[in-house]
This record gives structure tokens, sequence and C-alpha cells, in this order.
């Protein structure tokens, strides 16, 4: 299973040709309408519409190839038949993030699920590598339901923070070293300390 970190790099890239090329149409048209001198023939209407499209076709398209690409989709999409190894209860409260078990100790490979609970305050648990870069997250909102499946397939320590606003003191949501993953033969080089 692809990380992140790898889809991301890659998406940037497509995504970066696909704004390119959008706006080049915007460019050609406002070109072709601002020239001076006789006024030339605009842009033939079957080029443009042929263009855009291309364009609306190829952005359509990339969501459906990318779609099960992105590591939590095969999981949501198959949640009801897949159990849990383990469950991690995680409580806020007061701007304060406490965990069940520190660190979480967390098996290659096996899905687990992090059960969040707020007791005042819509916060978020977000899972981030040593590198800063975001492996998952999600919304904990009061008096809701709250939990992530997550499978990890590469040996790291992670740390978890708060990613929702919740006051200036939400910045400060920060517990390091709060899940240690072992198990795997590779290690995720962006989260090893």
């Amino acid at each position: 299973m692809a990380d992140s970190v790898e889809i991301l790099s890659t998406l940037k890239l497509v995504y970066t040709i696909y704004a390119l090329l959008a706006i080049s149409l915007i460019g050609w048209y406002g070109y072709r309408i601002t020239q001076n001198g006789e006024p030339k023939q605009t842009v033939k209407p079957l080029y443009f519409w042929s263009y855009a499209i291309t364009l609306a076709i190829i952005g359509t398209g990339l969501h459906f190839l990318t779609f099960n690409v992105v590591p939590w989709v095969p999981m949501d999409l198959n949640r009801a038949n897949i159990s849990a190894e383990k469950t991690f209860k995680v409580v806020y409260e007061q701007h304060n993030i406490m965990l069940e078990e520190k660190p979480m100790q967390v098996p290659c490979g096996k899905y687990v699920v992090f059960d969040a609970k707020s007791n005042d305050l819509t916060y978020g648990f977000g899972i981030f590598r040593q590198d800063h870069t975001l492996v998952a997250q999600m919304q904990v909102v009061p008096n809701n339901k709250n939990d992530l499946m997550w499978i990890f397939h590469k040996n790291g320590t992670y740390y978890v923070r708060s990613t929702e606003y919740s006051g200036p003191k939400g910045s400060q949501m920060i517990v390091e070293d709060a899940i240690v993953v072992s198990g795997c033969q590779e290690d995720d080089s962006h989260s090893m300390k």
C-alpha cells in the first residue's frame, strides 16, 4: 500500500500539469481576443469546446484512477467487514489529549482503531510523522462517535496533535511519541527518530 507522502508527491505533479493545461485555455482565449490591429478570427468554437471537454474528462478521469490508491478509501468502503486487532481510547478535555496507553504499541499490518472522545470542544486527531507530514486525521466532535481505523505498513514513531482550531491553546495540543509501530520489514524513513 502506498503511503500519503508518495501519493501526495505524485498528485502534486499530476494536478500541476492539469492546472497549467486549464490555465493555457484561458490564456489562449485571452490572447486571441486582445490582439491589436485588424480583428482576427477568434478561436473556433469547435477547438474551444473540444479542449474544454478534454480537460473535464481528464480531471474526472484523474479522480476515478486515483480514488483506490488513496490509503483510506478501501478501508472506509469495506469497514463493516474489517475487524480491528486493537482499539486505542483517546480523550480530549480542556485542551488536553489523554491517551489510555502511551505509547500506543501498534502491530505492523494489523488494523487498529483510534476511538476519540471529546468532553467539551471540537478537536482534531491527527497522526504525524517525525518530519511533520500527516499520516491520517479525523475530527473529534463532542457527543458523537469519533473513530479512525488505520493500518500501518512501516515501522516508525508518530506523534498526535489536534488538527482543529479550538482556541489559542489548541496549537499546544501535541503528544510526542504517541504511537510506535513495530514488526514491519521496512522502516518509515519520515518517522524514524
